[in-house]
């Protein structure tokens, strides 16, 4: 079995181990009989079948049973669609039933008996909607309706991930009415295994089963990522869809997230203990995970109808997760307005949701209810539950379930030794589950953070931070930023040597310049953290003297009484909501947020890279906020965010063990000084000149023998690839800290790096774009001072074809150098011209193998060369033959085929002239299964005729040449 095999070496093994986990394996045939064509994506005869099934008196005739299977088929090809397509799954969709004159519920899965279903894997899968045809890898399949798309590459294409990633996103755009069906998809090469949610296609969406699930070897992975009624599981639990101001997006739960789920619910079925806690860090969608408990509390028969509390303790948050519960299919929930109505809903012994902030609780009388199966799940438990209100909540509900969620981690002052108290008792470590800050960043849930200190004439007079802030006593384990207010509103000297008028305006132009010569060349976006909302409006007056005004916004809380300085920068909800999604979004303004309070919790934009801090805050304010910005995002162009900035002009960071009350091991690694970065870049650099540079040379640009000698030296193919993978280390650092002075020594050598790094990729790797897939600053030194590297493109301004191969074999260039670029241009030929002209299809697949034989040192410079001007010269007569033949190109492919395998020209022209007929005859065989086997059965017989005796061999060789240029 050849280990470079993509078909031998990974999709049939992934299919025998989705079999042996309780899949049924459709050979393509089969699946399509059942699905009646290639234009439907469902298996119609099973899903027929199936939901007759399991929907008795509800689904009662086929007729039925074609009525939903055609609203199914019929959603809107995009995430409206996909969300009508998974509540279908989840059962939440309805039929008239005639007999009862009333609509019913109907099922598709059956999520509780799972041997009630029909799961199907089947690969091959031709899909076409008129206009494209798409044909993915493997498909699964559940009681008809496909759930998971999968794609495969060899396990030696190392950029086999993306390129497999790059074609589901091309299935979207493409065939959206398949896509609006699957919910899932899977992307592996053997040596990873990566999965996400449809309609969910950004790379920090993208996530590692390998790492996640612990799994090692191939058929685990996939075992454990197929099992049947995991895969049932995801569907009906672990997805959810919600609206961002606005914006449908879909979100499928980690198995961080799962395992909390499971561990909540089992806690709340265990009748001896009755206290949880769960620290799930800033940005690992705790959110998510918390109205998924909720969701599945209610709708598990074993609690009997329960009363589940969710408890805030901010407005926005309250809003925020009512919105998010109308997106994820909640029915009725209910919101307390007012002490009041929250005591009548409990008092009323009301079932289901209901929403309320924990101040609502005070002075709540004791034993209001004393129903064992209430559930309250608190957010934010560390600040939520403190002082007398936790009393009055628990006493209230003396027999509840309590459930605390945090986003970081507890403090070890007394309050926090209170938090684990209320929570905490039931679990030896005090957490019930745990995901920590070091864990989501290895994980990739959130990226690294690095703080810099300002320059000392900008950071604020520390006596004055001492006094009025560091010394004050409520300072300690300060867990809201309404604490933080207090204490600056007694701060006067502090506060106002923050808003001094000179200091604002210095810090602003500072702002200004690190934006434009840091953020803003790398696409990202900043906040700017002010002392108060006054100071939020002094910092964007002197902003605007150095930026344009439209880049940076105030978004801060309103008072009636503010005077009219303030005013002016008060939003409507309309305004806000326009502004925060504007935000969201690169290229678009407002880039600087301008905030003291609002925004500090709950906002998330991935975009946000930077945060210049001018507020003292503490302990969990300060997680907080900094979590801000420790979203990984990807832009549209593929660069990542791979670490997150604070740029600190308080002085906070100069000694963060006092700033952050906790325990060492629960922190470490949340935020690195500047300093760790400049080290490893520096550190990375003597690695790279001690292997990969040559002392004596300065540069590989326009040198053929030093141009040679890389390419030679390159080869081995885990030699290149290491180098690839040290070089995007390096360049990711040289985009956070360029133009820092401090990378002024190493620009020369980063450049001759960055010179051998194009120069290899265009030699090795020609379907890659090289010159797109640099970030930002890096392609500003490609534009600027990279020389044209000697594997290059004709600089001639010729049509592209046999004359420009040629004009390359005639060069004075040395035999390594000719290779490569006549492999780039081979390459080029085939990609531009294939479709036209499918002959160059097999020419170009004979060049790759030249390739892969050099690359492999089967044969040196001299003999690839040889080899690769013969191909030339074939396809220079090709091209004069084509020019002249009277057969259509798709005859005139078959003609060239069977002659480039020692077929004598009179007996190609033979079979060429029968398919000519065949082909006018079934010119819809690459869609139409039908006439693809009338097509195939009249190449058996002319292939017969000649006397081929492998007729299959052939005939499928022949047509899947064929259909590669027609797709």
């Amino acid at each position: 079995m050849s280990l470079g095999s993509e078909r031998k070496a990974v999709q049939e093994p992934f299919l025998r181990y989705a079999v042996e986990a309780g899949w049924e394996y459709l050979p393509p045939k089969e699946a399509l009989r059942l699905r009646g064509g290639e234009e439907s994506p469902l298996l119609r005869t099973v899903f027929i079948e199936q939901i007759q099934r399991l929907n008795p008196g509800v689904v009662d005739s086929v007729v039925k049973a074609e009525e939903v299977l055609s609203r199914l088929v019929r959603v809107r090809p995009n995430i409206e669609g996909n969300l009508e397509a998974w509540e279908y799954l989840k059962g939440l969709k309805t039929v008239f039933v005639e007999a009862e004159r009333r609509e019913r519920n109907v099922r598709l899965l059956d999520a509780a008996n799972i041997e009630a279903n029909r799961f199907h894997v089947t690969d091959e899968f031709t899909f076409t909607n008129g206009t494209h045809t798409i044909r993915p890898d493997v498909v699964f399949l559940v009681n008809g309706i496909p759930v998971i798309v999968l794609e495969t590459k060899a396990a030696t294409r190392g950029e086999g991930i993306a390129e497999a990633f790059d074609q589901i996103r091309r299935y979207h755009q493409e065939a959206p009415d398949l896509m609006a069906q699957a919910q899932l998809f899977a992307l592996t090469h053997l040596v990873q295994f990566f999965y996400g949610a449809t309609w969910s296609l950004s790379r920090k969406t993208l996530f590692n089963w390998k790492e996640e699930s612990g799994a090692g070897d191939f058929e685990t992975l996939v075992k454990s990522f197929v099992a049947p009624r995991r895969v049932l599981r995801v569907l009906t639990d672990y997805i959810l869809f919600a609206r961002k101001d606005g914006e449908l997006s879909k979100v499928i739960l980690r198995p961080h997230q799962m395992r909390a789920v499971e561990r909540v619910l089992a806690r709340a079925h265990d009748p001896q203990k009755r206290r949880g806690l769960v620290w799930h860090t800033q940005g690992s969608g705790k959110t998510y995970t918390m109205l998924t408990i909720a969701r599945l509390l209610i709708e598990d028969p074993r609690f009997e109808n329960p009363t589940v509390l969710l408890i805030v303790d901010r407005n926005e948050l309250e809003q925020q997760l009512f919105q998010n519960l109308e997106a994820i299919g909640f029915g009725h929930v209910h919101l307390a307005n007012s002490k009041r109505h929250l005591r009548d809903l409990l008092k009323a012994d009301t079932r289901g949701l209901i929403v309320s902030m924990i101040h609502k609780f005070d002075d709540m009388p004791v034993n209001l209810n004393p129903r064992r199966n209430i559930f309250v799940l608190v957010d934010e438990a560390h600040r939520s539950t403190g002082g007398d209100l936790g009393n009055y909540l628990m006493g209230a509900l003396p027999h509840a379930t309590f459930i605390g969620f945090t986003g970081t981690p507890i403090d070890r002052t007394a309050h926090g030794k209170g938090t684990f108290k209320t929570f905490g008792t039931d679990d030896p470590q005090g957490y019930l589950d745990k995901y920590s800050i070091r864990e989501s960043i290895e994980d990739g849930t959130t990226v690294p953070l690095h703080y810099q200190l300002a320059p000392n004439d900008l950071i604020v007079d520390r006596e004055a931070m001492e006094r009025e802030f560091w010394a004050a006593a409520e300072l300690e384990g300060v867990a809201d930023v309404e604490e933080i207010n207090r204490v600056l509103d007694r701060a006067v000297t502090l506060t106002n040597m923050l808003k001094n008028p000179e200091r604002v305006d210095k810090i602003a132009r500072f702002v200004a310049e690190h934006f434009k010569s840091y953020v803003q060349p790398m696409g990202y976006k900043a906040f700017l953290v002010a002392v108060d909302r006054e100071a939020c409006v002094l910092y964007k007056e002197a902003l605007d003297r150095y930026l344009p005004p439209e880049w940076s916004a105030v978004v801060i809380s309103t008072g009636h009484n503010d005077p009219p300085h303030l005013k002016r920068y008060h939003l409507s909800e309309e305004e806000e909501t326009r502004l925060r999604k504007a935000f969201r979004k690169p290229g678009e303004n407002p880039q600087i947020f301008i905030v003291t309070e609002k925004l500090l919790t709950g906002y998330d934009a991935p975009i946000l890279y930077c945060m210049y801090l001018d507020k003292p805050l503490r302990d969990h304010v300060l997680l907080q906020a900094i979590a801000r910005v420790n979203r990984p995002y990807e832009s549209e162009d593929g660069q990542r965010k791979t670490t997150g900035l604070i740029l600190d002009f308080v002085g906070i960071f100069d000694n963060l063990e006092r700033a952050l009350a906790f325990d060492s091991k629960d922190v470490s690694g949340v935020v690195e000084g500047i300093e760790v970065l400049r080290e490893r870049f520096a550190e990375l650099m003597r690695q790279g000149r001690a292997a990969y540079l040559t002392p004596d040379r300065a540069s590989v640009a326009y040198d053929d023998k030093l141009a040679e000698e890389v390419l030679l030296r390159f080869r081995d193919k885990k030699l290149r690839e290491g180098f690839y993978r040290y070089f995007r280390q390096l360049e990711e650092l040289y985009e956070i800290l360029s133009p820092d002075p401090f990378l002024r020594p190493y620009l020369e050598d980063y450049q001759r790096l960055l010179e051998m790094y194009r120069l290899l990729r265009a030699a090795y790797e020609p379907h890659v774009p090289v010159d797109k897939s640099f970030l930002r600053k890096t392609a500003q030194i490609v534009q600027q001072h990279s020389h044209t590297s000697a594997v290059r493109e004709p600089q001639e301004t010729y049509e592209l074809g046999p004359e420009a191969l040629l004009t390359l074999l005639a060069e004075e260039k040395r035999a390594t150098v000719k290779v490569f670029n006549l492999l780039k241009e081979l390459h080029r030929l085939v990609e531009e011209k294939g479709r036209a002209a499918p002959y160059l299809l097999s020419i170009g697949e004979r060049a790759e193998e030249i390739r892969r034989r050099f690359e492999e040192q089967q044969i040196e410079s001299q003999q690839a060369l040889r080899e690769l001007e013969e191909l030339v010269r074939q396809l220079n007569a090709a091209h004069a033959e084509r020019e002249s033949s009277p057969l259509s190109q798709q005859a005139f492919a078959v003609e060239w085929w069977l002659r480039t395998h020692g077929v004598d020209a009179s007996q190609a022209m033979q079979v060429a002239n029968d398919m000519e007929a065949a082909f006018a005859e079934f010119p819809h065989w690459t869609h139409s299964a039908k006439q693809e086997g009338d097509l195939r059965a009249r190449l058996y017989k002319s292939l017969m005729g000649i006397g081929v005796k492998e007729v299959v061999a052939w005939t499928d060789a022949i047509l899947n040449f064929l259909r590669r240029a027609a797709e």
